[in-house]
Formats: C-alpha cells, structure tokens, sequence
C-alpha cells in the first residue's frame, strides 16, 4: 500500500505536513558537542534544531551558500546528513542510542539554496536492537518531497546508551517552554 504526498511522490507511508505537528512536540536538548549535524560547538556544522514527538523527528532549517554543490542547489551530501540526523534523532528520543548501518536516499527535487526546508525522521520498525526509519526533506513553504531516506540503525547496548545519555546530558523540553 503507498500513499502519496503533496509532492506527488509515492511513499510507503505519508510524510506529515510539519506545520501540523505542533501540539505536544518537545525540543531535544544536550550538552554543547562538536557533531557536524547538531552541535553548536562545530563552527562550520548546520547546528540543527531537533525536535521530537512519538516517533519521529523533525528539524527546520534554511541552507546557506557555504552547503551548496552546484551554484544554487545543496549538495547532496548535506541533504543526506540532516537526513540521516533526523532519523538517528526519533531513535534517541526512544533511548536507542545507535549507529547508521545503512542508508538509502533519493533526491527528488533540487533544493534550493536560502529556502526554507524541513526534514522529519520517523520509525517504521524496531526489533531487538535493529531499527529501520524513513525520512523526507520537505520544501517549507509547499510540502513538495525534496529528498527521501530509509535506513537501518543498530541500538547501543544498555551500558554504551547510559554512558552517551550521561555524555550528552540528553532531555526533552516541550516546544511551548523556553530551553535554558
């Protein structure tokens, strides 16, 4: 069964409209770290804003020239890191702390440098401590699915998740609350 998108392109399961996903939602908050994705510490990282709710992930963020590949567009390797972020993300957010096994993305449309997009991970499956997990880079502005991932994640185990939840001092603060 697929459904498709306003982007019209066809999905296992529909992508959430991310200006609906407001009530309830809470921001991923950490210690300062030096990951090219989320870290504010990395200078010359995209020092994206997280934020979870159930399942899944999202992050909004507008690219600048220093993230282009061909003049104007974003290179493809930035759109698979937030993409590969947003997932690993819905995965933490449910304490299982892991790495990328593999990943498999498709980029639809160019994106465009300087307008606003939105990426959301969500989880399709887990079980024991593999998990499988979808994402789609969305124009902010119309929906249309700019770029799309699935991938696979193996958990940490128990102890290595205790030690990176203490590392990055992980917590959700919902969205309404001022972080501090």
């Amino acid at each position: 069964m697929t459904f498709e998108t306003r982007g019209g392109v066809a999905m296992d399961e529909p992508v959430t409209n991310l200006a609906e996903v407001t009530l309830g939602g809470s921001r991923i908050m950490y210690a300062p770290h030096g990951c090219f994705a989320c870290g504010v510490l990395n200078e010359h990282g995209l020092r994206l804003s997280l934020h979870a709710q159930d399942d899944r992930c999202w992050s909004e963020i507008t690219l600048d020239d220093r993230f282009q590949g061909w003049d104007g567009i974003a290179h493809g390797g930035i759109l698979s890191t937030i993409l590969d972020e947003v997932m690993a993300w819905t995965l933490v957010a449910q304490d299982a702390w892991g790495m990328t096994a593999r990943m498999t993305v498709t980029f639809h449309r160019p994106v465009v440098i300087g307008r606003p997009i939105r990426a959301e991970g969500r989880i399709i499956e887990t079980r024991r401590r593999v998990s499988r997990t979808a994402a789609a880079i969305t124009d902010a502005a119309t929906g249309e699915v700019l770029a799309s991932a699935e991938a696979t994640y193996v958990a940490a185990p128990a102890d290595r998740r205790a030690e990176l939840r203490a590392r990055y001092q992980f917590r959700l603060v919902p969205d309404a609350q001022e972080a501090g």
